[in-house]
C-alpha cells in the first residue's frame, strides 16, 4: 500500500489550545506522523511519496469559498495587530446572534469561522493545512489510478471542519474533499466509514443533504462527548440525503465486543449502499490508553478492523484523523493498514 505524507506539517507547530479551563499545549502534536510513518518503514508496508500540488477548487465544492480564502490570511492579520503566539477566537455567534454578517476584525473573525479553540493559527499553520489537503488528494489519486488502497497521512486531520468553520484541530475537511474529488473523477457513490473516537461533525454537516456520499461514524456519545452538538442516532440525513447519514454513538468505556458490533452494522450498511469507493476517516483514539478519549480497544483490535474493511472488497482511501496516545498511534494506526493488506 503507497502512504502519502509531507513533512510540510511541521510548520503547525507548538500550537496552542483552550480545553478544560486552561490554555495548554496543543494535543495535537507533530511527533504523531512521525511515528505513523516509522511504523509504515518497519513493517514494510510500501512505499511513502510526496503530495502532487492541488489547487483548491475541488475543496470549494465543500466548502464556502470566503472560509477558504480566511484561512491563509490569519496569520497576517494576527499579526498586523502586533501580536504572536496562537491565534485563538474567544467569541461565537451562538443563538439570538447574528451569524450572517462577517466582521471585519481578526477576533471576530475567528469566532465567526469556527466552532471551538482546539484549531489555532501558528505562523505556519495555513502551509501545513494545505499540504494535507494536498496529500488527501494525491493518496485519492492513487486509488481512482487503479490501486486497491492507499493511505493519506494527513495531518492537521480534517473530519471536525465543515463547510465554513474550523475546530477540533482541523480546518480543511480532507476525507470530505477526497470524497468529493473521487465523485468528481467518476465514482457514482462514495462511503465515508468514520472510525474516529470523536464524531466527524464536519463531515456530516457537509453531506447531509447529499445522496451521493454516504456517512457512517462510530463514535462516543454526544451526550458525554466533544463534539456535543452533533452525532445523535435519529440524524439521518436531510433531503436527498434522507437515510444516508448513520451514526453509532456510544458511552465511555466502550469495548472490542460492543464497537465491532457497530462495526459490522455500519458495514453492512455500507455495502447496500454499494458505493464505488470507501474513504475511512481513520482516527486510533478508541485506544484504552488514549489521553483524551474514553473507548478500550487494545493494540489488537486494530487490525480487525482493517480486515473487516478489507472484506467489503471495495477500493478504499484511508485518511489519517485523530489518535493522540503518540507513542502507540504507529502501531495501531498501521496495524489497521496491515489488517487490511492481510499481513
Amino acid at each position: 500500500m503507497k502512504t502519502v505524507f509531507s513533512p510540510r506539517h511541521l510548520g503547525h507547530s507548538s500550537q496552542l489550545e483552550l480545553v478544560a479551563g486552561a490554555i495548554v499545549p496543543g494535543f495535537e502534536l507533530p511527533s504523531r506522523p512521525k511515528f505513523v510513518a516509522e511504523r509504515i518503514a518497519a513493517v514494510g508496508l510500501g512505499p511513502i511519496l510526496g503530495p502532487d500540488d492541488h489547487d483548491l477548487s475541488t475543496a470549494a465544492k465543500i466548502h464556502r469559498r470566503d472560509y477558504l480564502d480566511f484561512l491563509p490570511t490569519v496569520w497576517d492579520r494576527w499579526t498586523a495587530e502586533g501580536r504572536s503566539g496562537t491565534a485563538l477566537p474567544f467569541t461565537w455567534p451562538t443563538r439570538g446572534l447574528r451569524g450572517d454578517v462577517p466582521p471585519r476584525f481578526i477576533d471576530g473573525l475567528l469566532g465567526y469561522y469556527s466552532f471551538d479553540a482546539g484549531a489555532g493559527f501558528v505562523e505556519g499553520s495555513w502551509d501545513a493545512i494545505k499540504s494535507s489537503h494536498d496529500v488527501a488528494l494525491s493518496a485519492a489519486a492513487i486509488v481512482q489510478g487503479g490501486e486497491r488502497a492507499a493511505f493519506a497521512l494527513c495531518r492537521p486531520p480534517g473530519h471536525h471542519a465543515g463547510s465554513a468553520f474550523a475546530g477540533g484541530y482541523c480546518y480543511i475537511n480532507n476525507a470530505a474533499v477526497a470524497a468529493q474529488w473521487l465523485r468528481d473523477n467518476g465514482a457514482k457513490r462514495v462511503s465515508i466509514l468514520d472510525v474516529d473516537y470523536h464524531h466527524g461533525n464536519g463531515t456530516q454537516e457537509i453531506f447531509y443533504a447529499r445522496a451521493d456520499v454516504q456517512v457512517l461514524n462510530l463514535h462516543a456519545d454526544p451526550m458525554q462527548e466533544y463534539p456535543y452538538f452533533l452525532g445523535h442516532a435519529d440524524e439521518k440525513g436531510a433531503g436527498d440525503g434522507e437515510g444516508f447519514n448513520l451514526n453509532y454513538p456510544m458511552p465511555f468505556g466502550t469495548s472490542w465486543a460492543e464497537w465491532n458490533a457497530s462495526l459490522k452494522d455500519a458495514c453492512s450498511r455500507l455495502a447496500a449502499y454499494a458505493p464505488d469507493v470507501v474513504v475511512v476517516s481513520l482516527g486510533v483514539d478508541t485506544f484504552e490508553r488514549d489521553p483524551i478519549s474514553k473507548f478500550k480497544l487494545t493494540t489488537e483490535d486494530f487490525p480487525k478492523i482493517g480486515a473487516r474493511i478489507a472484506a467489503l472488497g471495495l477500493p478504499t482511501l484511508f485518511v489519517m484523523e485523530g489518535g493522540y496516545a503518540v507513542e502507540e498511534i504507529g502501531v495501531n494506526a498501521v496495524g489497521v493498514l496491515t489488517g487490511f493488506e492481510g499481513v
